[in-house]
């Protein structure tokens, strides 16, 4: 990897960034003719959310005890969960309608609040959580780690509201 160029990467970073988001919105346009609705995936997704989260957790925890190697794999397997989450979460949506939330009252605000924030910031995430991790494969510690204060706390946030979220809409799934 050390012979592509941080030009490269940086076209690479903000092709995904936009692609990503554009081609989830697409897909949730599109239903997948002749399969039944994947009622299971919710449950699944949100544990591979909860799972992001404990690991992105002990990954922070690897690092601060010099644990270098440990730290690096968890944190391929934090972005290989999120991309897990990401297929799992597109093909449900492309087998099943959204769910309203029926909750009424301040939880409604709640619930919206919450669901907002994570839509939003799972979108930000993308490029903060890419830079991050190409500055740790090019060896640009320093960077990586400025960048790493910003990504942390916005990745767990979104990991952690993505099972909050799971739980507040999942008595009304049908």
């Amino acid at each position: 990897m050390g012979n592509i160029s941080e030009k490269t990467y940086n076209r690479l970073i903000w092709v995904l960034s936009i692609v990503i988001p554009l081609v989830v919105a697409v897909l949730f346009s599109v239903r997948i003719p002749g399969v039944e609705r994947m009622g299971f995936l919710p449950p699944i997704y949100a544990t591979i959310n909860g799972l992001t989260a404990i690991i992105l957790v002990a990954a922070l925890l690897a690092i601060k005890n010099k644990k270098i190697k440990v730290h690096e794999t968890l944190m391929k397997t934090a972005i290989g969960l999120s991309v897990l989450f990401l297929v799992m979460y597109v093909l449900y949506h492309m087998t099943s309608d959204s769910t309203p939330f029926g909750g009424e009252g301040t939880i409604r605000y709640i619930y919206y609040f919450i669901l907002v924030s994570h839509i939003l910031l799972s979108i930000g995430i993308i490029p903060l959580v890419l830079i991050t991790y190409v500055k740790a494969i090019t060896k640009k510690f320093e960077q990586h780690r400025k960048i790493a204060r910003i990504t942390f706390p916005i990745w767990l946030y979104v990991a952690v509201t993505g099972v909050v979220v799971y739980f507040m809409i999942s008595p009304y799934y049908v």
